[in-house]
């Protein structure tokens, strides 16, 4: 089969196309037909050997896909042949078959196109996640969005909204400020050109955001601290600036605010170390139960037309350099995706 390999860390022109053996499922895992790729800030910083999950050399990167299901392994009972669907996966996207954990595939709607599906993988559920079971987002709250134009920007906003809060995205740039606001969001601020703290308490009325959904880091963390109601939740879901933002625990003290963190993945068991404990186990079923339960919501607003899945480019996986440059220079509005 036709993969995108990565054989050391580096550029990500550094990567080759290659041909490799279809892999086979084992049990409790199935054989995915990849259709559409997702590609990430995390699938990059993996090329580049920044992200905290290393696998061994040489490996296949990707870690969102949808297709249609090949094979199953031995045990796997739910799922059949040819069933449409989308999972996550620690590695390997980037090619013509992938496996994956049946326990973590997703049936898609008929009317999914397969682009679209990869961002239920992780993109729609981290947002979910964040602000329903560690936020508590509540409807009329105010969300602040940074880096609205892009893919976690942009399913944060929909997701946000569709739980009814009142939305501030904040974007550089027209085009990313025109897709948060056909995403749904209520109040635009172009950081470029404006001062997003001055802008934020402005719409707030000088009370600040409830909760913030950040994906930048850098010095967008930093402002939203300075702009941020008292009792706010504040979660930093990434750090696309590049800066891992240092927190001053006065100002936590001062406004009572919480930092939240979250890693989707701990939901689905990604990146384990060995085999789980019993208790572990017990524990990762009544998570993965609870992203089941919030896949079937999220399917169900994508259905009322609530989540726009935006796609910002779709490419062949010989063109993997300039799909990952629109992630690289921060350019990309909504998905970019490739195809096998």
């Amino acid at each position: 089969m036709r993969a995108l390999v990565c054989e050391a860390y580096g550029p990500i022109e550094n990567l080759k196309i290659a041909d490799i053996p279809v892999p086979e499922p084992k049990a409790g895992e199935v054989l995915i037909r990849v259709g559409a790729a997702g590609v990430s800030f995390a699938a990059l910083l993996g090329v580049q050997g920044k992200h905290q999950n290393k696998p061994p050399l040489p490996y296949v990167p990707g870690n969102e896909l949808a297709g249609h299901i090949e094979k199953l392994g031995p045990g796997v009972t739910g799922l059949s042949v040819g069933q449409r669907v989308t999972t996550g996966v620690a590695q390997g996207a980037f090619a013509e078959y992938c496996l994956a954990t049946a326990a973590n595939v997703i049936p898609i709607p008929e009317i999914m196109p397969y682009a679209q599906a990869t961002n239920f993988p992780t993109l729609y559920p981290t947002a979910y996640g964040a602000l329903r079971w560690k936020a508590d987002l509540q409807p009329g709250e105010v969300l602040l969005v940074h880096g609205a134009g892009g893919g976690s920007g942009l399913t944060g906003i929909e997701v946000g909204k569709a739980m009814g809060a009142e939305v501030i995205a904040s974007a550089g740039g027209a085009d990313k400020l025109e897709a948060a606001k056909a995403a749904g969001a209520d109040h635009l601020v172009d950081y470029r050109a404006e001062d997003l703290r001055t802008r934020v308490l402005e719409i707030t009325g000088g009370r600040g955001a409830d909760v913030v959904y950040d994906p930048v880091g850098g010095t967008a963390f930093d402002t939203s601290l300075r702009c941020i109601a008292p009792e706010g939740r504040l979660i930093p879901m990434g750090f696309a600036s590049g800066v891992i933002p240092q927190i001053p625990a006065n100002i936590l003290l001062v406004k009572n605010v919480t930092v939240i963190g979250f890693y989707y993945g701990y939901w689905n068991g990604w990146g384990g170390r060995g085999a789980p404990s019993a208790k572990e186990l017990a524990g990762l079923e009544k998570r993965r139960a609870m992203v089941r339960d919030a896949q079937a919501e999220l399917m169900q607003w994508f259905t009322e037309d609530k989540l726009k899945a935006t796609i910002a480019g779709t490419f062949d996986l010989a063109d993997w350099v300039p799909a990952f440059r629109l992630i690289e220079n921060r350019t990309v509005v909504g998905k970019a995706v490739l195809v096998p």
